[in-house]
């Protein structure tokens, strides 16, 4: 059964266009995007921009892994996002998730108990006012506030997990 809040690659694909979590915050026509793309290391693929009208428009639903992996590359995005999972609908934690720092938080918080986990969100959220730092948005009540996130670009993301793990 497939989830109603689950996001197409489609929808996915044409926020990014619109600059909706791309790092950069740019625009894209499928032009500029193929651009992009093409424009990418030769271990890349050429893509074009009637295929990425088709990917953006929802006629053409399964691209190659290697197009997807391209047009994350030209976007600046983790791959995963393009994948057709709700959890992979949240850029914001992809793309932190890219940290390798932020990955090992993580193993280390599996397997503790709720109110551990909710004591060190607590801490954590103390350390980032005492920082100055914005404070982390939670995906799953934004979603169900109907909020549209910002997203933080790679390196927005990097000193998140960073100034989180030296708090700890």
């Amino acid at each position: 059964m497939v989830s109603s809040n689950r996001r197409s690659l489609a929808e996915k694909l044409k926020a990014l266009m619109a600059g909706c979590g791309v790092p950069d915050g740019r625009t894209h026509t499928s032009r500029s995007l193929s651009a992009s793309v093409n424009a990418l290391p030769d271990e890349y693929p050429s893509v074009s921009n009637t295929a990425v009208f088709h990917l953006a428009k929802g006629s053409q639903d399964n691209p190659t892994v290697n197009t997807v992996m391209a047009l994350c590359r030209a976007l600046d995005i983790p791959p995963a996002h393009l994948l057709p999972h709700e959890s992979y609908d949240d850029l914001e934690a992809l793309t932190a998730f890219e940290d390798p720092l932020a990955r090992r938080f993580l193993v280390l918080l599996k397997g503790l108990p709720r109110g551990e986990l909710q004591e060190l969100i607590k801490e954590l959220e103390r350390r980032r006012a005492d920082l100055g730092l914005q404070q982390a948005t939670d995906s799953d009540a934004s979603k169900s506030q109907g909020r549209r996130q910002r997203r933080r670009s790679k390196d927005e993301a990097a000193r998140y997990a960073a100034d989180a793990l030296e708090g700890l």
